[in-house]
């Protein structure tokens, strides 16, 4: 099965590499030296304008642009059972609010994994479509994104309509 990459300049990252099958979207690499390892691992070749990969640019470019809230692109991601229920949950999570790590635990009927649904929100491989951004402590502290990269959850929230700053969300 061949791999398909497209890359993609957006605001916030700057530059996203967008990685899919023929199936659909496996990966959002939001580096190029995270793009640089992958290609080490896997043969790419640049996806055309039907790929999984060029659908997915354009609902992001939508999704910059604030004309897109929800994402409707078939996906091809592989993880644990576990990891695949977090990430299902997140992908429940409405655009322009956020919930706790103990919120998607017991989403997922399991209310004491909330450090797993941690760990499962740090491995999703396609932030955004995926939004893992829209996960906060239950203090209201922006952790983890993208290893630690918070200003980019920020300004991701933001782009929600979500007050945060200086690392946390404000209610309001």
């Amino acid at each position: 099965m061949s791999t398909f990459y497209r890359k993609v300049h957006v605001p916030i990252f700057h530059t996203l590499y967008l990685v899919s099958s023929e199936k659909g979207l496996s990966r959002i690499l939001v580096s190029e030296e995270e793009f640089i390892e992958f290609q080490t691992c896997y043969e790419v070749e640049c996806g055309d304008d039907r790929s999984p990969a060029a659908q997915a640019e354009r609902q992001l470019m939508e999704y910059f642009a604030k004309e897109r809230t929800s994402f409707q692109v078939p996906l091809d991601v592989k993880g644990t059972l576990f990891q695949r229920q977090v990430w299902n949950v997140l992908s429940t999570i409405p655009y322009g609010e956020v919930w706790s790590y103990a919120d998607v635990a017991k989403a997922i009927d399991n209310p004491k994994a909330v450090r797993a649904v941690g760990q499962a929100n740090r491995a999703n491989p396609i932030p955004i479509i995926v939004p893992c951004h829209r996960v906060i402590g239950k203090s209201g502290q922006l952790t983890g994104y993208a290893g630690k990269k918070i200003g980019i959850k920020e300004e991701l929230l933001q782009l929600e309509g979500i007050n945060a700053q200086n690392g946390m969300f404000i209610p309001g």
